[in-house]
C-alpha cells in the first residue's frame, strides 16, 4: 500500500506529468487528428448491436458528474468510509473543474461531430462541461473522474484486498471505451483524462495525507 501514492518529486509523477503535457501539445497542434478520426470512425461503423449500445450508454452515464458525486457523498455519510468519501469528493470536484477549465480555455479542442448510428438511447447523453460553460474535448471529464474513483477506491481496498484492488481499474477502462463508442470523445481525450485523473487523485490524496487515515484506523 505504501507504493500506491507517489511524491510530487518522484519519477512516476514526473513521467505522468510529462505524458500529459506531451499529449496536450499533440492534441493542441492537431498532430493526432488523423489517428483520432480513424478510430472514432471505426467505432461509429460497429455500433448497432442493441445490447452493446445500451451497455455502453449505461457505462458512460455512470461516469457523469452527478453519479460520481452521489457515490462520494454516500461514502462520506457512512462512518467507516467517511474519510474515503471526503477524499473522493474533493478529488471529483477539483478534477471536474480542472479538466473543464483545461479543455475549454487551454486546449479548446472540439468534440467529435459524428452521428451515432446505433440504437436509440433511453435519453440523451449528459454533458458535464456546463460546469464552467465550455464544451471542449481534451481531456475527457468522464475519464478523469473514472481514474480518480479507481485510484481512491483502489487505495481503500488495498488493505484488505491487496490483489483485488487492481480490478477496480476495469471501471476507467470501460468508461473510456464507452466515451469513444458513443462518439463523445476521441481516443486522445480519454488517454489524457485518465492520466490527468491519476495526477489529481494523487495530489489531493497526498495533500490530505490519505495514508495516515488507514494508519489511524488500525490503532
Amino acid at each position: 500500500m505504501k507504493n500506491w501514492l507517489f511524491d510530487v518529486r518522484s519519477r512516476p509523477f514526473f513521467l505522468l506529468l510529462l505524458a500529459f503535457v506531451i499529449m496536450s501539445v499533440l492534441v493542441h497542434q492537431k498532430i493526432t487528428s488523423d489517428f483520432d478520426r480513424s478510430v472514432i470512425l471505426y467505432f461509429q461503423s460497429i455500433a448497432g448491436n442493441p445490447t452493446v449500445d445500451l451497455f455502453m450508454w449505461g457505462i458512460t452515464e455512470v461516469g457523469n458528474v452527478i453519479s460520481v458525486l452521489l457515490l462520494s457523498i454516500i461514502l462520506a455519510i457512512i462512518r467507516k468510509t467517511r474519510r474515503i468519501g471526503i477524499t473522493l469528493l474533493l478529488c471529483i470536484v477539483i478534477g471536474t473543474l480542472a479538466s473543464g477549465y483545461f479543455k475549454g480555455y487551454v486546449i479548446d479542442s472540439p468534440r467529435p461531430d459524428l452521428e451515432f448510428l446505433g440504437s436509440k438511447f433511453p435519453y440523451a447523453i449528459g454533458q458535464d462541461t456546463f460546469v464552467i460553460g465550455t464544451n471542449g474535448s481534451f481531456p475527457s471529464g468522464h475519464a478523469t473522474r473514472a481514474a480518480i474513483v479507481a485510484f481512491v477506491i483502489g487505495y481503500a481496498l488495498s488493505e484488505r484486498f491487496p490483489r483485488g484492488r487492481y480490478l477496480i481499474w476495469l471501471f476507467p477502462v470501460l468508461e473510456s471505451i464507452s466515451r469513444v463508442y458513443v462518439l463523445e470523445h476521441y481516443p486522445m481525450d480519454i488517454f489524457g483524462g485518465t492520466v490527468f485523473g491519476i495526477i489529481i487523485a494523487n495530489l489531493v490524496s497526498k495533500k490530505v495525507k490519505l495514508n495516515e487515515f488507514f494508519t489511524k484506523s488500525q490503532v
